[in-house]
């Protein structure tokens, strides 16, 4: 079965994946969904047998129907392969009365590793697949993870640039670090004076800019994008769903058939969407949890219908979810119109306009599969401080929020569903966070002591990520206005 990518908003004929890969973003602003979920048509106990790279594979190409065999196979050795520091890429580890999905042993400890280790090498084969000319300019805004993650993935790629915009004060110091001193010809990073909603924004603006997208193309160059509005970024993201749900089912955890919840924390959306694609492929999950940091803006969205990002903007201990505008929303909106793309054009525009927008109710009706809650940086605190002492294992502040979500649905449902929590970054690039969630005798250490003493503490090894940032020079010093973000591409580019 072939399946083909759609605009959200409408604009065009389907296109088939390789295509919406390269494209990242639809000529419309609309985001690429998939024609129709395929079914996850394999027997869950025959998924149990096999390791991550063979699940990978039956997974992807159900959505990824235009690659050959040995092309997507290729792609999925390349990036699932010694970047990882654990042969099973995404253990599970039991603590608290859930299973923590360990989504950060790839090469910059974060889940972004997991999409993004392998979208460059689907990006390369879909450009030969298209007879692409041009070089590959990937334009990415992140709030902490998914820029290191990407700088990484594209270094030195052939064929490809990248170009890297963070919030100058909105990422941890270590964070900060690992870009900044990220090595490769054909790496760009530059600080934003403002926020990730900011930097986020202007990079659409970017790619719907009609006259830039010619000014680029005379010049021998494209735009796409790394972050998760590509659907390249999506697909690789379901898998670990499905591995996750396999893995307790090969333990004897679970049986085939046996209802899992899973609790992601959410920023912009992908991470849980992933899930929610799973689930709508035949996996048996019941609830997603969609947990949230006091930029409460997906919780209030589940709880009143109503998308309002006209609010304050809260730094907090977990900055990959500081985001108000949760662009991979805008896919499950489509789902739930009906897939009018009409009406989600609508919602969108006005989102845009004035900052927010109402669904409808028989649209929220059909949000029963999803429960929204939200951590304060008290309850986030807490989170680490509990797991720590009841189960002596350490979690990052994200992953803490997911875990104080998932505490407050028992509380309030009774429901002991076994639950899968996405842990999606290590406590390594938190270290200040987390250290003083445990005690208060870790204040005066920088970050550097402050992972030595984790180290000790934990008895978890400080990851290569960390240990090679110590001493590295800082590469890129830029910082601009984010009305300026334009001319630095431009700049970087070689056409200003």
């Amino acid at each position: 079965m072939q399946i083909l990518y759609k605009s959200t908003r409408g604009a065009g004929e389907p296109i088939p994946a390789s295509l919406a890969i390269l494209k990242g973003l639809s000529e419309d602003g609309g985001l690429f969904v998939p024609t129709s979920i395929p079914p996850l048509d394999i027997p869950l106990e025959k998924l149990a047998q096999m390791n991550y790279q063979e699940t990978a594979y039956e997974v992807m190409r159900r959505f990824l129907t235009d690659f050959t065999e040995e092309e997507l196979k290729n792609c999925i050795r390349s990036a699932y392969d010694s970047k990882f520091d654990t042969e099973c890429i995404a253990p599970l580890h039991e603590a608290g009365g859930a299973y923590f999905l360990e989504l950060y042993h790839g090469a910059t400890i974060a889940f972004k590793d997991m999409a993004l280790s392998i979208l460059p090498h689907l990006m390369t084969t879909a450009a030969k697949k298209n007879n692409v000319k041009n070089e590959i300019v990937i334009l990415t805004a992140t709030s902490g993870d998914t820029g290191k993650a990407a700088l990484a993935g594209f270094a030195d790629v052939p064929g490809t640039r990248i170009v890297v915009f963070y919030p100058k004060h909105g990422v941890s110091p270590i964070q900060e670090k690992q870009m900044v001193t990220q090595k490769g010809a054909n790496t760009f990073v530059v600080g934003i004076t403002g926020n990730f909603d900011d930097a986020q924004t202007a990079v659409k603006k970017m790619f719907n800019d009609r006259a830039m997208a010619r000014e680029l193309d005379e010049a021998g160059f494209q735009f796409s994008s790394a972050n998760s509005i590509n659907i390249g970024r999506l697909v690789p993201q379901i898998v670990y769903y499905v591995y996750a749900y396999t893995r307790l089912l090969g333990q004897g955890r679970i049986q085939a058939g046996d209802l899992i919840n899973v609790t992601v924390p959410t920023g912009n959306f992908g991470n849980i969407l992933a899930a929610y694609y799973a689930k709508e492929m035949g996996l048996p999950i019941g609830k997603l949890l969609c947990a949230s940091n006091e930029n409460k803006v997906l919780y209030d969205f589940f709880s009143t219908g109503t998308y309002d990002r006209k609010r304050e903007f809260i730094l907090t201990s977990s900055p990959s979810m500081d985001i108000l505008i949760s662009s991979n929303l805008e896919r499950l909106i489509y789902r739930l119109t009906g897939e009018k793309a009409d009406q989600c054009a609508d919602l969108m525009r006005a989102l845009s306009t004035g900052g927010e927008y109402t669904i409808t109710g028989e649209m929220k009706a059909q949000l029963g599969d999803f429960y929204g809650n939200f951590c304060s940086e008290g309850e986030t605190r807490e989170a680490i401080s509990a797991t720590w002492y009841g189960s002596r294992y350490v979690i990052d502040p994200h992953t803490a929020v997911a875990a104080g979500v998932y505490q407050k649905y028992v509380r309030d449902t009774k429901d002991t569903t076994p639950t899968v929590i996405a842990s999606t970054a290590s406590p390594y690039k938190f270290t200040r966070s987390v250290m003083n969630a445990i005690s208060d005798q870790y204040q005066g250490l920088d970050d550097f002591a402050l992972a030595d003493a984790l180290e000790k503490l934990s008895g978890v090894p400080v990851p290569a990520a960390v240990n090679e940032i110590r001493t590295a020079p800082v590469l890129h010093d830029t910082v601009v206005d984010a009305e300026n973000m334009p001319n630095a591409v431009r700049k970087f580019l070689g056409i200003l």
